[in-house]
């Protein structure tokens, strides 16, 4: 691909129309390949309002697990508190096992689902383990793929931007 473009600026012409015009070209081409990824994601968004469909992964589900329901609650009523959260749900206990420090560890625990804008995981995240009685406390985000339009739209208004 080199060599024949190598001939082709050799034997064109030697105008600056030329030159400029490739050049202009090459540009172009390299920009709009670096920027693809931002622009398809404001594509994807101009989609979304126009037609009022939902954008896979906006939001997301954060699962923690709590040693027991007063931790939950307050921990949750916090994150309601700083709006980092549209909901939270409280789930009753449930049978965990995991590694900890080399040994398989049984705890019943309770889990706690929030419900939040993906942009402010890493925000939730960061204040639960600042405050979670556990050292190193469950934190793990799935995004949304679809869902209820209307509730959607409840937690953009629910959930302020960062």
């Amino acid at each position: 691909m080199v060599v024949p473009l190598q001939r082709w600026l050799r034997d064109a012409p030697r105008s600056a129309t030329v030159r400029s015009a490739v050049l202009t070209a090459s540009l172009f081409l390299i920009v709009s390949i670096s920027l693809y990824p931002g622009l398809r994601s404001v594509g994807v968004l101009l989609h979304a309002v126009f037609t009022g469909s939902y954008v896979p992964g906006y939001h997301s589900v954060l699962l923690i697990n709590f040693p027991n329901e007063q931790a939950a609650r307050d921990i949750g009523r916090s994150v309601m508190e700083r709006r980092l959260a549209a909901s939270v749900n409280i789930l009753p206990r449930t049978f965990t096992m995991y590694y900890w420090k080399g040994e398989i560890q049984d705890a019943s625990e309770i889990l706690m689902l929030v419900k939040t804008k993906t942009s402010r995981i890493q925000d939730v995240v960061d204040y639960v383990r600042s405050i979670h009685p556990y050292a190193n406390p469950e934190a793990l985000s799935f995004p949304v793929g679809d869902g209820s339009q209307a509730y959607m739209k409840w937690m953009d208004d629910a959930v302020p931007d960062d």
